[in-house]
């Protein structure tokens, strides 16, 4: 058998700094063969096509953002972690320079209308299932926040509420780039969560 030519986990890291960066229509084969130093075809005998290398370094970064969510929600009273939370989520899309966005919410923005357009099922699927993680994970702190004490809502609601504002806070970052005003809005979040009474 011949060795392997590349590093798999180190061409999965490059390509989705790439693809953060650009998107996946932006971004090419080659971009990411130069920056790993591999040559182009190895990159199409590894993976077949530049929609299922994406998928695999999306589901790559999605495990790694999990644990590190799931390490934010870990500490702390349930205000401490939800705003933990937030302070992950918004550090991660005003990561970069300039600041590289959401890359699911980019990825969202990409699907294709049609077939053969832009990504395909299979990712919309990876999208939403990350986005349904996160919500599971945000649902068991807020269950676990109720059972000692802290939370009176419906933690299922509720965790579909917080989730869908990071989306908002998402599109909001790229259109003013504004930090302080994404924080602001998480902080006013998490009082409206905590302060809710009853179901």
């Amino acid at each position: 058998m011949r060795p392997r030519e590349f590093d798999h986990d180190d061409v999965l890291r490059i390509a989705f700094d790439q693809f953060w960066r650009k998107g996946v229509r932006g971004t090419s084969l080659s971009d990411i063969a130069r920056d790993a130093g591999v040559q182009r075809g190895s990159l199409y005998n590894a993976f077949g096509s530049k929609e299922a290398l994406f998928l695999q370094a999306y589901e790559r970064y999605a495990g790694n953002y999990l644990l590190a969510l799931q390490k934010a929600l870990g500490m702390g009273s349930l205000r401490k972690r939800l705003t933990a939370f937030f302070d992950l989520t918004i550090s991660n899309f005003r990561s970069g320079a300039p600041p590289r966005g959401c890359p699911t919410t980019r990825g969202l923005m990409e699907l294709g209308a049609a077939e053969g357009e832009g990504l395909d099922e299979e990712a919309r699927q990876a999208f939403a299932s990350l986005v349904s993680r996160i919500t599971a994970l945000v649902q068991d702190t807020l269950s676990a926040g109720a059972r000692r004490g802290e939370f009176n809502g419906n933690p299922a609601a509720a965790a579909l509420h917080i989730v869908t504002v990071t989306r908002g806070l998402a599109v909001l970052e790229r259109a003013y780039g504004d930090e302080a005003q994404l924080r602001k809005i998480a902080s006013h979040t998490i009082d409206l969560v905590l302060d809710k009474k009853g179901g």
